[in-house]
């Protein structure tokens, strides 16, 4: 039940997601999936080597609670549980690779609890649907940050950066001998 609601919570909301988008559903014999499509960008600086990548989130295995949201909204806060709590265990998350799961555990030690649990919340919203929504986005922004490669420099970089490290020694070195040769022209001797 929860997970069909979390379903078509999501399926409603997140027609504007800015880096997210959302493909399709698809239905397996473990349950509903939710199919992200995460622009990642990989290589040099100057290339555009974009990569659509797809991420499927199981939305069966994320454990999600409502409670009351806190800030204004009048009576209506007080009365609907519109903040959203989205869990799942982070290490044996089998649908994220696990170099993946271990970058999200160094990068993320603020938001896993002491079981192992990603804790993503969301009260933006009065809904508690598109609460749902964006915790789903958070945890995708979660996974697509954790999943970037580092920018491998090229040779050209490493010559320009090497240049650029010998251009400034160069400097450092000439500064330095004409503020000894300042000090000796100041120096005054006694015979």
């Amino acid at each position: 039940m929860a997970a069909c609601i979390t379903q078509r919570s999501y399926a409603m909301c997140c027609s504007g997601i800015s880096t997210f988008r959302l493909c399709s559903h698809v239905f397996c014999s473990r349950g509903p999936f939710y199919n992200l499509q995460l622009n990642s960008n990989y290589g040099t600086r100057g290339a555009d080597t974009s990569q659509e990548t797809q991420l499927h989130i199981p939305v069966d295995r994320l454990k999600t609670s409502y409670s009351r949201s806190s800030g204004p909204g009048g009576q209506h806060v007080n009365k609907v549980n519109t903040k959203a709590e989205v869990r799942f265990h982070v290490l044996t998350a089998d649908w994220i690779p696990e170099d993946v799961r271990q970058k999200i555990t160094e990068k993320n030690k603020n938001i896993i609890n002491k079981a192992g649990e990603l804790l993503v919340t969301s009260e933006r919203s009065r809904s508690q649907h598109r609460n749902l929504a964006d915790c789903v986005e958070k945890i995708a922004a979660i996974i697509a940050e954790a999943s970037e490669k580092p920018y491998e420099p090229t040779e050209e970089d490493l010559a320009v950066r090497a240049a650029r490290l010998d251009k400034q020694n160069r400097e450092r070195l000439r500064k330095k001998k004409k503020h000894s040769e300042t000090k000796q022209s100041r120096r005054v001797e006694f015979d």
